[in-house]
């Protein structure tokens, strides 16, 4: 099998090696930039996320990295958001009070967690949909994740009509005091909110079945 061609995109801050090591090593042949037209023109687009939503759309913007996504998606051409790079995909993230525009893929908004403890910080298992192709064969898993902030809920595809040509978003859920979105496949969109590249095999695993869409 040819060997499928991976952007990680490079806005300027967070720790992305580690996201570009797990990808290598499921075999996809990986770049760090922050090129618009190698972006556009991979296999697969990745965008990493760490720390505050706010940031990371200010970096994101300041390299045109939305436009990029908006356009793949427009071509049906696949992305991955991790962590805080799931995140900005939803319509707004409210961060002490303060709302940040965020990309709009999704409807919704990104709130600070509802627990006893946050930032949840560790492993935790995950609820998957029916159907998943990200999480198959590691459905029972456990899944590494240092968030403080999360969607809590996914609107998007619940009023369609039974009927409907469009399939609607396997949505794969997760529980830190009460519910939070752990993962979304939507078509060419994916994202998890959990770190793959820090969570082992599993993680790998996950990667790996990203890849073989490509």
């Amino acid at each position: 099998m040819t060997s499928r061609s991976v952007v990680v995109l490079d806005y300027g801050f967070g720790n992305v090696r580690s996201a570009v090591r797990a990808l290598e090593r499921v075999g996809a042949e990986v770049t760090l930039t922050c090129d618009r037209a190698a972006a556009q023109e991979a296999d697969g687009l990745v965008v990493p996320g760490v720390g505050a939503f706010a940031a990371v759309m200010a970096g994101l913007r300041a390299v045109r990295g939305d436009e990029v996504v908006g356009r793949r998606l427009a071509g049906a051409r696949p992305v991955l958001g991790i962590c805080v790079g799931m995140q900005v995909l939803f319509d707004e993230g409210d961060e002490h009070g303060v709302v940040t525009e965020g990309m709009g893929e999704w409807p919704g908004s990104v709130r600070r967690l509802d627990a006893p403890v946050v930032p949840h910080m560790g492993w935790s298992t995950v609820d998957v949909p029916d159907g998943s192709a990200l999480f198959a064969g590691i459905e029972d898993e456990r899944f590494y994740f240092v968030h403080s902030y999360a969607a809590q809920d996914f609107t998007l595809g619940t009023d369609d009509p039974p009927d409907s040509p469009f399939r609607a978003p396997l949505v794969t859920w997760s529980q830190h005091g009460g519910r939070f979105v752990a993962a979304v496949e939507n078509g060419p969109l994916s994202a998890t909110q959990f770190h793959p590249e820090k969570s082992g095999d599993a993680g790998a695993h996950l990667l790996e079945n990203w890849v073989a869409t490509l």
